[in-house]
């Protein structure tokens, strides 16, 4: 068995940052890891039912619970999980509370090696961090770390910014004003606008990064329905850096869509945290944004991305299913060019 500190040590790893006021759920099948799920606390009525049908689809034969807080917060979610546990018929192999330098076992009631008072632990005496590190992963400080990796570019980098999307929308405009028939023009943007996200994920997986104004013209784009979906068909896990480099450095009005890009391109890469943060960013802006609801449905259900992996349409499909390109796919995009775009002032 694995020991009380060498779990506290993985957990940070597992979740990407050192959780506080949280439960963690570690599902073990044939011995590894196989699925890791983290809660704030405290929890509302309901909220673990969600893991029942998650056992069963990842064959999970054991857990490990993991709460982190006072004995008020935490006790009853690790009971609720131990009894979901047992209905299921699923081993807790541990089950901990960590708290103030201290964990106690709910698993072990051997006052010599759990005493009442709980356990100092250490997680500097544990390899796990060492060998975190040389497989590159990364234990940021707490959640809010995690929301500033995500957070608006400023200073120089959002004046560019902001400078650029000015000049993507008066170009744009200038090309509504001299169309003379829209159902043509929107059909060319949009063919366009396919182009364009071909070529964005083309260019950062070679390594390179969009310059400002390919990337303001990306982030009008992508207010096409059409145009999103298109990124999303082509989902790949490696996709995460476009998307997470255009939802810091978009003006917010044109965030939602990359940002849930962000999250889907996460999921499916196993970081359901990141995930969670760039929806939250998503609907922060835009809180009736389709996408971002449905992908925070997903997530707060543990529903597994490979369910989509085999169920996307493939762009073909989509131009079937969404008819011919008119001058109605426009009005999203040209209702947020009418927002203010004033460019901030340099700091």
């Amino acid at each position: 068995m694995t020991s009380p500190t060498d779990i506290l040590a993985a957990v940070p790893y597992l979740v990407g940052f050192h959780p506080t006021s949280s439960l963690v759920v570690i599902g073990l099948a044939a011995g590894r890891a196989k699925m890791v799920a983290r809660w704030s606390l405290p929890l509302p009525p309901g909220t673990l039912d969600a893991m029942l049908p998650l056992f069963e689809r990842e064959a999970v034969t054991g857990i490990v619970i993991v709460g982190y807080g006072p004995g008020e917060l935490v006790t009853p979610g690790v009971d609720e999980t131990r009894r979901l546990a047992a209905g299921a018929g699923v081993h807790v192999g541990e089950a901990l509370r960590a708290h103030e330098g201290r964990y106690w076992s709910y698993v072990c009631d051997v006052a010599t090696c759990c005493p009442p008072q709980g356990t100092p632990y250490d997680l500097s005496s544990s390899q796990i961090a060492a060998e975190a590190t040389v497989h590159g992963l990364v234990a940021l400080p707490d959640r809010e770390a995690l929301e500033r990796t995500l957070a608006p570019v400023t200073g120089p980098v959002r004046v560019a910014m902001s400078r650029a999307t000015a000049e993507a929308i008066a170009e744009l405009q200038a090309r509504l004003m001299a169309s003379t028939d829209l159902d043509a023009f929107a059909a060319e943007f949009v063919s366009d606008g396919l182009a364009r996200v071909r070529s964005a994920l083309r260019v950062h997986t070679e390594g390179g990064r969009l310059h400002d104004l390919e990337a303001a013209r990306l982030g009008l784009s992508l207010t096409l329905m059409r145009i999103r979906d298109e990124a999303w068909t082509l989902m790949q896990d490696s996709h995460v850096t476009l998307w997470k480099d255009l939802t810091r450095r978009l003006d917010p009005r044109f965030v939602p869509p990359a940002a849930s890009l962000l999250a889907m391109a996460s999921w499916r890469a196993g970081n359901s945290v990141q995930a969670t943060v760039a929806l939250e960013r998503a609907l922060t802006i835009d809180p009736g944004y389709s996408m971002a609801h449905l992908l925070l449905h997903a997530l707060q259900n543990l529903l597994s991305p490979e369910l989509l992996r085999d169920r996307m349409p493939t762009p073909a499909e989509l131009d079937e299913a969404m008819g011919p390109v008119n001058a109605s796919w426009l009005l999203p995009l040209i209702n947020l060019m009418d927002e203010d775009d004033s460019v901030p002032p340099l700091e």
